[in-house]
């Protein structure tokens, strides 16, 4: 659907440069990053709780069977 070539990648780091700088730039690469990180972390955790009620729910049913 999209194909951007190296020319409209550079233009797009070369706008992101000027508009906010060759300072700010890591910092938000490093926030960008932590902020996947935590919501990759949130999802497992979810689906792990998720499983493990799953798991107590069929033990439950075997039991009283």
């Amino acid at each position: 659907m999209y194909n951007i070539g190296m020319s409209e990648w550079i233009i797009i780091i070369f706008l992101m440069l000027l508009v906010f700088g060759a300072k700010r730039l890591p910092e938000m690469g490093k926030s960008l990053g932590l902020g996947i990180k935590e919501f990759k972390k949130s999802l497992t955790s979810v689906t792990d709780e998720e499983d493990e009620k799953s798991a107590a729910k069929i033990e439950e049913n075997k039991e009283s069977k």
